[in-house]
């Protein structure tokens, strides 16, 4: 990793990130359709009444982030960080960073994050499918 990644955030665990958060269901297509592009999907929360997903993305995302149904939750530097797998355990998740979340996707098996650009991609064809699904009933 370079002097780069490091200070926009998009880097090693431990770094700075904002949270998008958005219903299950649409996250859950969202992330089936970043994967079947190109697995770029970044570590996913689901809060334990499983509701809503969140999407780690890169610090800053909020300042521009207006994804209808959907939130960006600002860290400014003092939020959510993505916590480090203890030295030599690179098989177990770390503890989400977020009390009463776990992972959906957890950050040693993920891109450090989701690229804002291609997570808006996906959640506007998630609620297009879902749209589509619901109005075939």
């Amino acid at each position: 990793m370079d002097e780069a990644d490091e200070a926009d955030g998009t880097g090693e665990a431990g770094e700075v990130c904002d949270l998008v958060t958005v219903p299950a269901r649409q996250g859950l297509e969202a992330v089936d359709i970043l994967r079947r592009g190109a697995p770029s999907v970044g570590p996913v929360l689901h809060d334990d009444a499983g509701g809503t997903l969140g999407f780690v993305v890169p610090p800053g995302t909020a300042a521009d982030w207006d994804v209808p149904g959907s939130a960006c939750t600002r860290t400014d530097g003092r939020g959510l960080r993505l916590p480090a797998a203890p030295d030599g355990d690179h098989g177990t998740a770390p503890e989400p960073p977020v009390p009463g979340s776990g992972w959906l996707l957890p950050p040693a098996d993920t891109d450090p994050v989701t690229d804002p650009a291609l997570l808006r991609e996906a959640l506007d064809e998630a609620a297009r499918l879902l749209r589509a699904a619901d109005n075939c009933r």
